[in-house]
């Protein structure tokens, strides 16, 4: 006689029907001995029956194998006969929440995925930019109502972003600024030369250094440099629960991490941009008495004389506001971080590239209201 405790099947067929025999338990730990056998059944036409009156133990794992040797054979619904107390419910619940069929693999390539790739992605876009404009509401309240109350704001934690973000940033700025605007004056001393014109290298480095080059130096630096770390610096508490913790102890995660970031890089921007601004200007003047022969004083002088003092001002004007977007992408890309090392790279990308694409798009709608304003 077998051992009842080993699963054992029986498949009988006749004209009209298809009859499967089970028999023996059919648990976790013993349905693996019939796996195979079960797997090896081909399809039968006509009506399907499970014949479960020896059947012994039976769970999930068992109902799930019987389940799917059921459709293997036929398509149609089994009858289950035979007085087991649990079999048919067992059966019947594994039944409807397995899926036994692989999805279909939606076909690749033609004009229509390329449609819905195309509106899927708008969607996206349109879904990023409303979450964008829904943390950027909720930072402005939170910060103004902070600034109106300075007794609540945070200082340790903004002096600390001034010095990481700010002061330990200025090196790096100053030197790219002082190249830039070596590179500017070598390339207009090229163009000019040919035109007896090279005294006017002095304009072309005011007029792109103070309107433009200066800030946005300033701003693709802070983009790649300060706008990743406060990505990851977010992101990490997000996943390590810190943000939770906080919550739990009735802080909110708007009033610590970001309020004071975001104050930091406004105070903090205008200063690094006249740094850059200074070093780029430095870097011309070089170039100048190297190159062209042109005294620093006399640099200075025809500087001062010939490009307006509004242009330093709409540089500087520039530089808040990318100061307030660079801290605002981070922080909220910081805070949609997952619990995987996987999306904290992937936001940490993510915020740098719109920082960088955000700084571009808004210096060339500046561009275009100082133009209309005739500035």
């Amino acid at each position: 006689m077998a051992n009842p405790s080993i699963p054992e099947f029986a498949l009988e067929t006749s004209g009209e029907q298809t009859v499967l025999r089970v028999s023996g338990d059919w648990t976790v730990r013993t349905v693996q001995a019939v796996d195979d056998g079960l797997r090896d059944l081909e399809a039968h036409e006509g009506a399907l029956v499970l014949d479960a009156a020896a059947l012994g133990k039976l769970d999930t794992a068992g109902a799930f194998v019987i389940d799917r040797t059921l459709r293997q054979l036929s398509e149609a619904p089994a009858r289950i006969e035979g007085n087991h107390p649990n079999a048919e419910n067992l059966i019947g619940q594994v039944h409807a929440v397995t899926d036994v069929e692989e999805p279909k693999r939606p076909p690749h390539g033609g004009l229509v995925d390329m449609l819905e790739r195309t509106g899927r992605g708008f969607m996206n876009m349109l879904g990023e930019a409303k979450d964008t404009l829904a943390f950027l509401g909720e930072t402005l309240v939170t910060t103004f109502r902070l600034v109106l109350t300075p007794w609540k704001l945070r200082w340790t934690s903004i002096v600390s972003v001034l010095e990481e973000a700010g002061l330990d940033a200025m090196p790096i700025i100053a030197f790219l600024s002082f190249f830039v605007g070596m590179v500017v004056a070598f390339i207009g001393a090229t163009t000019l030369r040919d035109l007896g014109s090279e005294i006017f290298v002095v304009e072309l480095i005011g007029f792109a250094m103070l309107r433009e080059l200066g800030v946005i130096m300033t701003g693709i630096v802070l983009a790649g440099r300060t706008n990743s770390s406060f990505t990851a610096q977010i992101g990490t508490m997000k996943m390590r629960q810190e943000i939770d913790a906080m919550q739990t102890l009735g802080l909110k995660p708007m009033d610590v991490l970001v309020a004071p970031r975001i104050i930091a890089m406004v105070v903090a921007t205008p200063v690094l941009a006249f740094v850059g601004t200074l070093a780029g200007i430095a870097g011309g003047v070089i170039v100048g008495w190297l190159a062209l022969d042109i005294n620093p004083a006399l640099f200075l002088d025809r500087l001062q004389s010939n490009v307006p003092l509004d242009q330093f001002w709409v540089g500087m004007s520039k530089a808040p506001v990318f100061g307030f977007v660079v801290a605002l992408i981070a922080c909220r890309q910081g805070l949609n971080v997952g619990g995987s090392v996987q999306s904290l790279g992937s936001k940490t990308t993510t915020s740098v590239v719109q920082a960088i694409f955000s700084i571009i798009v808004i210096d060339a709608l500046f561009a275009i209201f100082y133009m209309e304003m005739g500035i």
